[in-house]
């Protein structure tokens, strides 16, 4: 087990870790397309609804 911890260890030196900057960014963009999406998924459900309801 310790040799398992000590190859992990040796990984994530090599792991390119994000500047701070980059992760702020990167989280922005991952909001704004997730909110983007959720409108646009939203305004397609609100509109077959009310076409459903009229039909029914």
């Amino acid at each position: 087990m310790p040799q398992y911890f000590k190859e992990v260890r040796a990984e994530m030196r090599h792991v390119s870790w994000p500047t701070r900057s980059q992760t702020i960014v990167y989280s922005a963009v991952v909001i704004g397309v997730s909110v983007a999406t959720a409108t646009y998924l939203g305004l397609w459900d609100y509109l077959f609804t009310a076409i459903v309801q009229k039909i029914i």
